[in-house]
């Protein structure tokens, strides 16, 4: 709160001295009669203080220009300021001191001394002119600005009736001006204006314009609080006569506005089929949303979830069709090939036959990108007769997705579940679920977790809904889910379904799929015709080798569709001849071949094994190579190497150790040699047990100076006994090593199951050894064969035994 100084006319004014010390100060400019306290707590400022009241008290108070300097410096202040005196100070126990200040007269910074611990300035002190005789103009004026002032007071402006009265009394124009312009809520920039105003009249007509929109502003604020008060109590008001009007009504016997609506909802009710304790809670929501006021919040909440709760099939589902070789028939047309998967779906539809109630299988496709996982789900629900739901899961992480959220909260809604069961129309869709690999976790909960109660056939029956708030049942629903990989999915989620593998397709595979559906899907997309662009065989086998590596078909549809593009090109300028595509014509259309293919070595080489690895778009062959020279026993990794694959470096080299003896090693060759083994293409990451045998048998080679058969590949876990583990993936290893032109592939003998179940034809022109130690392997891969020497008596180790699941404790 400000104040007025009053002193007589008569009373000498103090005398300013040519160098005062300076405050810069924030957010606030001090006008000259004015009384106001301030606290002080950077250390130049406080030192300024201390100087001015060592001197005569007297000290500059200027503005700073931008309020966020903490060390402000001469260019950082304004040039005009008020000289105050230091009538107070008060030191304060955090550090910080008060001073109560009483602004003298307004003086100019002429310039500032340097060599102070504070800002010091040589100053000018502003005359003002005479006013003279005041006429009309200035009387208006004053009279204006005082009643202003005192009708700001009124409209709720917090101005003390002191000031009012001090105000009313004064005469002089500048003074008036300095006294109103110190009440207004103005910003630094434009209270600094009206303290370098020079002319009184000037000064006063500049405060008038600021009161004047001061005044604008406060009586808007009073129309926009009488408003919002005229608002509430007509609203209260109406509350009251609404609420007589139900009591009339209810007297006459006559329904509310909702009443039809209510009736509607009602029957809808009882034509949805719903289950009796389903029927009971909408009936007592009905009978609530009866007895309340139309227009409350909770009124349109209740009406979204009635409106969900009728239009849910809780007795809608749609006939199977149980012709099952007309079910095979849409199969065989939608996807050539899988006939795991076709063989299942028809199973189903056998023994649904035969039982009419049953619960609805849980599949899991896993296999590569692009290998048709997610058509198939609309094939077997075509073959079915079936409604078709597809959900995408990938990136999803909050749980409310699945479950949805609780009605109290704005906006809510049922999950993605129920909206899903809603879209088909049907309580017996086949609900596609992609990307369960891919869904994720954080504070809003787990997805997964609440993915186990939709999956379970003993729990989904009464599958609850946060939403929804009443079971639901899914046991008619048929679940398939897709994933690439099973490692990230959480195990009780996957232990609920049915697994079902499907690999890559080899080239036969991916040239008929290629004629039967991409050709003509393309040509239909681009709008051209057989007539006027064929494919021969040879050129699929180009692209599908050249052009294109990976498991499923996507990026071959890409380069059909690229061809299909310049053709149609070629047909909307008037050039409609047959194009036949050769492998000859490829580079013309797709440019030079993007793929290099794998190749064997051309010579048997010492140090460089061929194994046989699994990637994500399918199977691939891979080099190992090992070296050996001077040194101290050191084993180098290079190669972007997992942990799991340098513990199985590491395993391969103790067992090579271990047998050096059999394998007629010197005695002191480890001791006097290191070893480094690279895997090439470094930059691509690798890890897996399922090289340990390839590595150990590119160290033996080294060590035992053998060349390795380059037309051999091999797969399999070492342990340091040198027994052979079983490993995964082996259909997409046995079709890379075709792929490559080779021979012989060494396999685990306890992967002879897994073997057994690829197909015949894939494994023709392939002689594969099934081996269960690492010394069959030597004798077969490395030449001549390796002659080891036999074990000293005594017990032979151990088979190995099937890997077990960890054991968590």
């Amino acid at each position: 709160m400000t104040d007025e100084l009053r002193k007589d006319k008569d009373e000498e004014p103090a005398k300013i001295p040519d160098v005062l010390p300076v405050l810069p100060l924030r957010d606030i400019v001090i006008f000259p009669f004015m009384i106001v306290p301030l606290y002080v707590s950077r250390d130049r400022s406080i030192k300024a203080v201390d100087q001015a009241l060592a001197d005569n008290r007297m000290i500059l108070l200027v503005a700073q220009k931008r309020q966020d300097d903490e060390d402000p410096g001469p260019e950082d202040v304004y040039s005009v300021g008020t000289v105050a005196l230091i009538m107070r100070m008060l030191k304060l126990p955090d550090g910080r001191i008060r001073v109560l200040v009483q602004g003298i007269g307004r003086a100019r910074i002429q310039s500032f001394e340097e060599g102070h611990p504070h800002l010091q300035a040589r100053v000018e002190p502003v005359v003002e002119p005479e006013v003279g005789e005041k006429g009309l103009e200035v009387e208006a004026l004053m009279r204006n600005v005082k009643a202003a002032l005192e009708k700001s007071a009124n409209l709720g402006k917090p101005i003390s009736p002191e000031v009012i009265v001090i105000a009313t009394n004064m005469e002089e124009p500048g003074r008036l001006a300095d006294l109103t312009a110190s009440n207004l809520d103005l910003k630094v920039e434009g209270a600094q204006e009206i303290l370098e105003a020079v002319d009184p009249v000037e000064r006063l007509r500049k405060v008038h314009e600021l009161t004047a929109k001061e005044l604008e502003v406060l009586a808007m604020q009073q129309e926009i609080s009488s408003q919002a008060k005229g608002e509430m109590d007509r609203s209260q008001r109406e509350f009251f006569l609404r609420q007589q009007l139900k009591a009339i009504q209810s007297e006459l016997g006559e329904g509310n506005e909702l009443s039809e609506e209510i009736t509607q909802l009602r029957d809808k009710a009882h034509k949805a089929k719903m289950p009796k304790p389903v029927l009971e809670e909408v009936e007592r929501q009905l009978k609530k949303l009866e007895r309340m006021h139309p227009d409350s919040a909770e009124t349109a909440t209740l009406r979204n979830w009635l409106d969900w709760m009728v239009t849910l099939p809780w007795g809608k589902s749609t006939k199977d069709n149980l012709d099952l070789a007309e079910a095979q028939k849409i199969l065989d047309e939608d996807h050539y090939g899988l006939e795991k998967v076709k063989e299942r779906i028809i199973e189903y539809l056998a023994v649904r036959k035969l039982k009419d109630k049953m619960k609805g299988p849980l599949l899991c496709f896993v296999g590569p990108p692009g290998v048709g996982k997610t058509s198939l789900g609309k094939s077997i629900a075509r073959a079915l007769g079936r409604k078709f739901v597809r959900l995408s899961l990938g990136g999803v992480k909050d749980e409310a997705e699945i479950r949805g959220h609780r009605r109290t909260y704005v906006g809510s809604m049922p999950g993605r579940i129920v909206q899903g069961i809603q879209q088909a129309g049907s309580n017996n869709p086949v609900f596609m679920m992609d990307e369960v690999d891919k869904i994720g976790a954080d504070y809003r909960g787990d997805p997964s977790s609440a993915l186990l109660e939709v999956l379970d056939p003993e729990q989904n029956n009464t599958f609850r809904d946060h939403y929804l708030g009443v079971p639901f049942d899914l046991s008619n629903v048929m679940f398939i889910c897709t994933a690439n990989l099973t490692d990230t999915i959480q195990a009780a989620f996957l232990d609920r379904m049915e697994v079902i593998r499907l690999s890559g397709y080899t080239e036969e595979e991916k040239v008929e799929i290629a004629k039967r559906h991409l050709i003509p899907k393309q040509l239909e997309e681009h709008g051209i015709t057989p007539q006027n662009l064929v494919f021969s065989d040879k050129a699929l086998r180009a692209m599908i080798n050249s052009y294109t590596r990976e498991a499923g078909l996507r990026n071959l549809e890409r380069e059909i569709a690229s061809i299909a593009r310049k053709v149609a090109r070629r047909v909307a300028e008037g050039k409609p001849e047959l194009v036949r595509i050769t492998p000859a014509s490829l580079s013309r259309f797709l440019g030079a071949p993007k793929i290099l293919p794998d190749e064997i070595l051309k010579k048997d080489a010492v140090g460089i094994a061929l194994g046989l690895a699994w990637t994500a778009t399918g199977g691939d062959i891979m080099f190992i190579e090992a070296t050996a020279f001077k040194g101290k026993g050191r084993l180098t990794l290079t190669g972007s190497l997992g942990d799991v694959m340098k513990e199985s470096a590491q395993a391969a080299l103790s067992y090579a150790r271990t047998r050096a003896r059999q394998f007629g090693i010197k005695d002191d060759f480890f001791a006097t040699h290191d070893l480094h083994v690279h895997v090439p293409e470094g930059a691509i990451p690798k890890d897996g047990p399922s090289a340990g045998i390839t590595i150990a048998t590119a160290m033996l080679s080294v060590f035992t100076n053998r060349p390795v058969k380059r037309s051999l590949a091999m797969t399999g876990e070492i342990t340091l006994r040198g027994n052979v583990l079983p490993i995964g993936g082996l259909k997409e290893k046995i079709l890379a090593a075709r792929r490559a032109g080779i021979t012989t592939v060494v396999i685990p003998k306890l992967n002879r199951k897994e073997l057994e179940e690829i197909a015949p034809h894939l494994r023709r022109g392939l002689q594969i050894h099934l081996v269960d130690e690492v010394e069959e392997v030597l004798r077969l891969a490395l030449i001549p064969p390796l002659e080891i020497r036999a074990l000293p008596p005594g017990p032979r180790p151990p088979k190995a035994l099937p890997p077990k699941p960890p054991i968590v404790v």
